[in-house]
C-alpha cells in the first residue's frame, strides 16, 4: 500500500511560479514511477510529467514541456513538480500518482493523491 499526500496548490497570477509536492509513504516505493497528472474542471484527466525513483528518465506532456519540471528526493519520498511562467489553462486539480510505468504512460496508476488546487488567473 502507498500512501500520497500533495501540498503546494494555490491561486497565482499568469506568468508566476509554483512547486508541488508530494509526500510518499509505504511499501517498494522505488519499484514505482510517479507522476503528475491534472484534471481541469468539466474534462478529463490528463498527464503532466512522470519520473522513476532510480532516474531512469523524466517525461512531459507538450503542453508542460519546458515550463514545467519534475524532481525528487529519495531520501524524503518525495517527488515535486516546478511549474513555471503558469498560464490560465494550468488550473486544474493536481495529482499525484503512483503506478508502472506504462500503466502511468497510459494515463492510469495503483495509487493516486487527494489532488491539490492550481488556479492561475489572467
Amino acid at each position: 500500500q502507498v500512501r500520497l499526500v500533495e501540498s503546494g496548490g494555490g491561486l497565482v497570477q499568469a506568468g508566476d511560479s509554483l512547486r508541488l509536492s508530494c509526500v510518499a509513504s509505504g511499501s517498494r516505493l522505488s519499484s514505482y514511477t510517479m507522476g503528475w497528472f491534472r484534471q481541469a474542471p468539466g474534462k478529463d484527466r490528463t498527464f503532466v510529467a512522470a519520473t522513476t525513483w532510480s532516474g531512469m528518465g523524466t517525461y512531459y506532456s507538450d503542453s508542460v514541456k519546458g515550463r514545467f519540471t519534475m524532481s525528487r528526493d529519495n531520501a524524503k519520498n518525495t517527488v515535486y513538480l516546478q511549474m513555471n511562467t503558469l498560464k490560465p489553462e494550468d488550473t486544474a486539480v493536481y495529482y499525484c500518482a503512483a503506478g508502472g510505468e506504462v500503466l502511468i504512460r497510459l494515463g492510469q496508476a495503483n495509487y493516486w493523491g487527494q489532488g491539490t488546487q492550481v488556479t492561475v488567473s489572467s
